[in-house]
């Protein structure tokens, strides 16, 4: 009996001792660039919960906030293909430099709503996207979700309210240094400056710049209303996507029950990422409109005058960028199964 208790103790032992081992595998290293005010950070808390808790501790996450693992897109991603990041989020003009199709994203008024963007990010054309990225990389980064950082762009300026892209006319319009977001500007009838973002508020005090094309939580954020920057047209012509990267190899080396977790851990950042900007924003426009700032929502016939003046930057991001017509062609299909699917929902709820 003494024995048989003994065995049982020293089994009981050896199986305390592996899975503590088990517990010391896996942990992710993941990191964003922004800070604890973010979307990003809003998500990463609720994955790291989901994911230790769902694994039982087999899996730990280590949250990176700001520049300490990696500075920018390039050097981040670089980290995830050499195995030293295992997490990293990205905008799409982040990414861009490796994946340049993935600035999909940014083509204006393809998606109409949150609804639709959301419908969009959490079926096929993610896929398609990974898929793409790790052919691309060799099979080392993989795409695990798209979420939201922001909200939606629009575009702001010092001078006057815009109704119509004739009042663009003759405005000096912030881009990023990346050849689609100015091809955009420049179809709209504005031109195009490339400011880095710690010089903007600068640029629009001395009139470097006249606006630029943000969300409504960065323009608080930053101060800018301080700077001269009064007016802004709710034209909401892009979702501001957010790339969850890991490396796949770290993925792939997790037993598939290890593996299931961390797919449903990042379907519940996106839905938090969903959410996040939609709460922010709403304290953000009453804080921009209280400061004096002027708040414009297009009418129906207006946006669709910005959509006909946007065109030709559909058939210059597919004659342009790699892989381009394949991301653009995939978006479209997903962005009208969506539009069916909502409308046959909404029809029906109504009734």
């Amino acid at each position: 009996m003494l024995k048989k208790t003994l065995t049982s103790l020293a089994l009981a032992a050896t199986l305390g001792l592996a899975g503590q081992a088990a517990a010391q595998d896996f942990t992710l290293r993941a990191t964003a660039n922004s800070n604890e005010q973010d979307e990003d950070y809003d998500g990463l808390v609720v994955f790291k919960n989901y994911v230790e808790s769902a694994s039982n501790g087999a899996i730990e996450v280590e949250l990176y906030i700001g520049t300490q693992l990696c500075s920018n897109g390039a050097e981040c991603l670089q980290g995830v293909a050499d195995g030293s990041i295992d997490i990293f989020i990205s905008t799409s003009g982040g990414a861009a430099g490796i994946f340049p199709y993935v600035q999909v994203l940014d083509l204006p008024y393809l998606m109409s709503d949150d609804r639709v963007a959301e419908h969009v990010l959490s079926g096929d054309f993610t896929r398609t996207i990974r898929d793409m990225a790790l052919e691309d990389s060799g099979g080392k980064i993989r795409l695990m979700t798209i979420g939201n950082t922001g909200g939606w762009r629009s575009f702001a300026n010092t001078q006057k309210r815009i109704q119509t892209p004739a009042d663009l006319e003759g405005l000096k319009i912030r881009t990023v240094v990346a050849d689609l977001p100015q091809e955009l500007v420049r179809a709209l009838g504005a031109s195009p400056t490339p400011i880095p973002w710690p010089e903007l508020f600068t640029s629009f005090q001395t009139g470097v710049v006249d606006g630029s094309k943000n969300g409504i939580t960065d323009i608080m954020n930053m101060k800018f209303p301080d700077a001269g920057l009064q007016y802004m047209t709710l034209d909401q012509h892009a979702y501001m996507g957010a790339l969850w990267f890991m490396s796949n190899d770290r993925f792939m080396e997790m037993p598939e029950d290890l593996r299931r977790v961390v797919v449903d851990g990042f379907y519940q950042l996106q839905q938090a990422t969903f959410a996040s900007p939609k709460r922010k924003s709403i304290a953000a426009y009453e804080e921009f409109a209280a400061g004096g700032g002027d708040l414009y929502v297009p009418t129906p016939e207006e946006k669709q005058a910005f959509a006909d003046a946007a065109q030709p930057v559909y058939d210059w991001f597919q004659q342009n960028v790699d892989g381009g017509e394949a991301a653009f062609n995939a978006l479209q299909e997903a962005v009208a199964a969506a539009e069916e699917e909502i409308n046959a929902a909404r029809a029906a709820d109504i009734q």
